[in-house]
């Protein structure tokens, strides 16, 4: 009875501290950290290789850190990783609750090629062709320089990523691509997920204070020189913090549609897939410090969105194997064509909207699918005839469609648009799926400059001194249309680069 009436007056005490607003700043930071963990639970249980996250409380903030990385995405970890086994004492602050940023929404894979995973499977793959196609795939209008050296450093990633216990082998392609280079989990599931709780769990091991509730408003600098940042907790207490050196990875501006609709009215009214956090704070920082941008109306549709909750439909679903219909249940066009292109066809329909069609093969071999079905996007049947009914198409069409289909994979022959890759395997395996799409804002090719080592250029070409910048924040390496696989790849390269650079740096002071 005793521990009955200490309980219920705990219970009612606490309920008194909630009430009244008395909760310390890191108790709310504490009880934010609490919902996250929920969160990922529920995420990581089909998820290989997850872990749970606990963020650094507030109490643990110091006055400086060696380096300052804004932004806890793929791209602000793996610097934090890299400048930590340099010997420097590096911090992240995240303006959001959770870390992951678009991150988390990767769904297709990384692109690599001359990769370990690649010659274990027998898969011939150059950086050369890899370059060629990327160049291609961006109308030729990349940064050069940093497409080479991203390329010539994608199989040293996939291995440094291996290294720390994230396994990217199970290989696909996307659209645009001539060879299967497209790294993925073991098991065929979304990247993102895995690949930021992996980081994660290397972040806590390798004791690196990531701090989230934490927006930085501007960075500081003395002399011509960044010196640290203004960085708002939880909404209230503003502090400033010192370092040596900073590295912007804030992400991009999918999110700001004020911003898009001023470089590009074309696209109001689509639908965005981003996180509400890719607002390009960090470009505007870097502006007010004389960083200059390149490529900012460069803003990518990506072909396969569902309408709804905005949600992307992973390129790997036609990468193994399902097609594109209209509303009458015919194709339409080269479904792994450059994004660009799929786009363009889908907009050119009355509806401007079309089903993806697969069967329970591509299922398997898909496991983000998964995820599709619990949000209710997939249509499921078992034959196509029973599916064409679900979707409203005409059943006799769609049944022709896939035969048509079927016989081209048969013969490594695609009359019809010329696809060529995603054919290994036919859709004849029931039960048959459809998810209703459209285009949707999706990735902003524009950003700042940085040059290789990351190093963020003023108008006159010349580094900033201190400042570094990785990750979709930047501009430059995919031209006028980014490669499906290429982003995943970009934030882990440029990352490393810039923690080994910016530690570097450092050390020459």
């Amino acid at each position: 009875m005793k521990k009955k009436v200490t309980a219920t007056l705990i219970l009612l005490l606490s309920l008194m501290l909630v009430i009244v607003g008395c909760g310390s700043e890191n108790q709310n930071q504490n009880q934010s950290q609490g919902n996250v963990k929920k969160e990922e639970t529920k995420e990581t249980e089909a998820v290989s290789g997850a872990s749970q996250t606990s963020y650094t409380p507030f109490d643990q903030l110091k006055d400086k850190y060696d380096i300052i990385i804004v932004g806890a995405g793929g791209a602000g970890m793996s610097a934090a990783l890299e400048a930590k086994e340099k010997g420097m004492n590096p911090v992240i602050f995240e303006k959001m609750p959770v870390a992951g940023g678009n991150t988390l929404k990767s769904s297709s894979g990384m692109n690599a090629s001359e990769t370990k995973f690649q010659k274990e499977q027998s898969i011939k793959d150059s950086n050369d062709v890899f370059y060629d196609e990327t160049l291609k795939g961006g109308h030729g209008t990349n940064d050069k320089d940093m497409l080479r050296f991203f390329v010539d450093n994608s199989a040293s990633a996939i291995d440094w990523l291996d290294s720390i216990g994230i396994r990217l082998n199970n290989i696909t392609i996307t659209g645009g691509m001539n060879e299967k280079r497209t790294h993925r989990p073991e098991d065929g599931s979304a990247v993102g997920q895995y690949l930021v709780n992996g980081l994660l769990k290397n972040m806590q091991e390798q004791e690196i204070p990531l701090f989230v509730n934490a927006s930085v408003t501007d960075i500081t600098e003395k002399d011509g020189k960044v010196n640290g940042v203004k960085v708002v907790f939880n909404q209230t207490d503003e502090r400033n913090i010192a370092a040596d050196a900073i590295i912007v990875t804030t992400g991009g501006y999918g999110a700001n549609m004020d911003l898009i609709s001023e470089v590009r009215s074309d696209l109001k009214g689509y639908v965005t897939t981003n996180q509400e956090g890719s607002t390009g704070d960090g470009i505007r920082m870097i502006e007010k410090l004389g960083g200059t941008t390149v490529d900012m109306d460069q803003i990518q549709v990506h072909p396969t969105v569902q309408q709804d909750k905005s949600y992307l439909i992973g390129e790997a679903v036609r990468g193994e194997g399902a097609i594109l219909v209209s509303s009458d249940g015919k194709r339409f066009t080269n479904e792994l064509d450059t994004r660009d292109n799929v786009t363009a066809a889908i907009n050119k329909l009355p509806e401007n909207s079309a089903y993806l069609v697969f069967d329970s093969g591509v299922k398997a071999r898909v496991k983000a699918i998964q995820q599709y079905e619990k949000m209710g996007f997939v249509i499921q049947a078992n034959s196509i005839e029973d599916l064409a009914k679900e979707m409203g198409v005409p059943v006799d069409q769609l049944k022709t469609t896939l035969d048509t289909w079927n016989s081209a994979v048969k013969n490594k022959k695609d009359a019809e648009f010329g696809r060529t890759t995603g054919m290994d395997n036919d859709l004849s395996n029931a039960t048959y799926h459809a998810i209703k799409i459209a285009p949707g804002i999706h990735y902003t090719m524009g950003g700042v400059k940085i040059n290789t080592n990351t190093e963020v250029l003023n108008k006159d070409g010349e580094p900033i001194p201190g400042l570094f910048a990785a990750g979709e924040v930047t501009g430059g390496l995919h031209g006028q249309n980014r490669i499906g696989g290429n982003s995943v790849a970009e934030i882990i390269i440029f990352g490393r680069q810039a923690g080994i650079k910016s530690a570097k740096f450092i050390k020459a002071q």
